[in-house]
């Protein structure tokens, strides 16, 4: 089995993980904006101090960082912050389940902008593993009840996180490889320690400009907000390395695992009911899965 295909199964639990503490975090005490600043402020000091650690440990230089990587890097951390609030958003309107199933048309958008933006090629088999996990995604989108308002506004947030999401994985991507270095763990910390110093600067001071309450009360939830951070830090250091090891379009498609997780969360933990379309969603995700691994 090649190491980016774990890597991508354990990237995708954690993310679950996160994703379900800060729901309840933007059910309770904080918005949409602090549940995701959650994610970034407590994550960027646990990723610079086993960065420090790593390289002190190595003694491995730090790789010399050009201008190509910045625009990468910056733009990526950009419409990452955007792509979280929008699902964190989300969380309020639908279901755990249905709101990261919204979340996963980036997997098909993730495929053309690989290819526009780095020339990322997909093979036939993966194309066929990434069209069977979409036919899953569709079959879950068909899932919930509501009114008109509600289901247009439910899309408009899914699909805009799925737009950003696709952006944000392009331009790790883009970051991770333009760093001069063959050390695979080095060029996902220093990338990922970037990218949250720069994330946590910048939703910060919107939050203090558009809803300064929430800076504080982001700290009185000190102990999901920990949590957060730390299924944050590994679910990205997972996601950086899987993306220095391959494309993006493939982790992002191996990653619809994620569903089956949040699926089973939605279940055991938030008592929300899983739909026969739901379980034939997950089947196809998992189908997809398997073609996926067959044919990288």
């Amino acid at each position: 089995m090649e190491l980016w295909i774990p890597i991508t199964i354990g990237a995708a639990l954690a993310q679950t993980v996160r994703f379900m503490v800060q729901k309840l975090l933007a059910g309770g005490p904080l918005s949409a904006g602090g549940a995701t600043l959650a994610r970034f402020v407590y994550s960027a000091p646990l990723v610079a101090a086993l960065l420090v650690v790593y390289l002190l440990a190595s003694g491995a230089p730090l790789p010399p960082i050009g201008p190509g990587f910045w625009p990468y890097a910056l733009i990526g951390g950009a419409a990452q912050i955007l792509a979280t609030m929008a699902v964190v958003a989300l969380f309020s309107h639908r279901s755990f389940a249905i709101g990261i199933t919204f979340k996963k048309t980036e997997v098909m958008l993730t495929a053309l902008a690989g290819f526009v933006v780095l020339g990322d090629r997909v093979s036939a088999g993966g194309a066929l593993a990434i069209g069977v996990g979409f036919l899953g995604v569709l079959a879950l989108m068909r899932s919930g009840t509501g009114a008109a308002g509600l289901a247009l506004r439910s899309a408009g947030l899914g699909l805009g996180s799925g737009v950003f999401f696709a952006i944000s994985a392009v331009g790790y991507r883009g970051a991770v490889l333009a760093l001069e270095t063959d050390d695979l763990a080095l060029r996902a910390g220093v990338t990922l320690a970037i990218v949250t110093t720069f994330q946590s600067a910048a939703l910060g001071a919107w939050l203090v400009w558009r809803e300064p309450g929430q800076i504080a009360a982001l700290f009185r939830a000190w102990r999901a907000g920990a949590l957060v951070g730390l299924f944050s830090m590994l679910g990205s250091l997972g996601w950086f390395a899987a993306f220095a090891l391959q494309s993006a379009a493939y982790v992002f498609a191996l990653g619809q695992v994620e569903l089956v997780f949040s699926a089973l969360a939605a279940r055991w933990v938030f008592s929300e009911r899983i739909s026969a379309r739901e379980y034939l969603g997950m089947a196809l995700i998992a189908g997809s899965a398997v073609v996926l691994i067959a044919a990288a």
